[in-house]
This record gives C-alpha cells, sequence and structure tokens, in this order.
C-alpha cells in the first residue's frame, strides 16, 4: 500500500479493495481493443480522442486496482497515476486536462479537438499500456 493513497482512503476519495486479477485483465484488454482505432488518422480527430480517452482511463483505473484501490471518480483515477505506475505529473495533468475537455465534450456538446492535445493523449496512453503491470507480475 502507498502512504499518498492510504491518506486519500481517509479522507473518502479512494477505498482500499483487494487486487481482483479477472477484473484487472478485463480493464487492460477492453483498453488494447481501441488502440488502434484511438490512433487511426483517418478516423475523426473527435472519435479518436474519445477512444483514447477511454483508453486512458482504463489503464489508469487498472493500475489504481492493482495497487489495491478503487475510486468512482475519474479525476481521481488520473491523478493516482503518479503513485500507482510513477507517472510524470506534468503526463497526468495532460491526462486531466483531456478529462475536462472530455466533459465539455459530453455535457456541453463541443466538439472541436485539439489536435496537439489528442497527440500527446495518445502518447500518454501507449506509455500507460506499457507501464501498467499485474501486481508481481
Amino acid at each position: 500500500m502507498s502512504e499518498p493513497l492510504d491518506n486519500l482512503v481517509k479522507i473518502g476519495k479512494l477505498k482500499a479493495e483487494p487486487y481482483a486479477k479477472s477484473e484487472f485483465n478485463g480493464m487492460v484488454e477492453s483498453a488494447g481493443k481501441s488502440l488502434k482505432d484511438s490512433r487511426n488518422s483517418d478516423l475523426d480527430p473527435e472519435n479518436r480522442f474519445h477512444l483514447a480517452y477511454r483508453e486512458s482511463h482504463l489503464y489508469a483505473l487498472a493500475a489504481l486496482r492493482a495497487a489495491g484501490y478503487r475510486s468512482q471518480d475519474r479525476i481521481t483515477v488520473f491523478q493516482t497515476l503518479v503513485h500507482t505506475v510513477g507517472l510524470p505529473v506534468a503526463k497526468m495533468r495532460v491526462l486531466v486536462q483531456c478529462h475536462n475537455d472530455r466533459n465539455v465534450s459530453e455535457y456541453e456538446g463541443r466538439t472541436d479537438v485539439d489536435l496537439k492535445l489528442l497527440a500527446e493523449l495518445t502518447a500518454i496512453t501507449a506509455e500507460l499500456a506499457n507501464l501498467v503491470k499485474e501486481p508481481n507480475g
């Protein structure tokens, strides 16, 4: 267990919950399925953004579950990557920006996508695919 993550349990942002191999594997497998499409430049950037965002969230959630925690708050899932897989803070902040942009798209109907942010998102997501590992695996 991690002291910063345990502190988030104390304030109610996370719940400690035992690792479940099948759940972890399902998240990683699901994330991998959208890997190819999120990088397909023939697809509309908005669709690619949503695929890459979903993929990054699943990897972040799998990392959190592998560490023995659960959160229902998407932004917290991204913020914990600093502790679960050692993602640099600057990259975590890109994911938080993507989360905010995704919310604007979902709840306010904005459809324009920042192509530079999309490129950063896909690069960080590819990095997460390599960083997220099973416990003791």
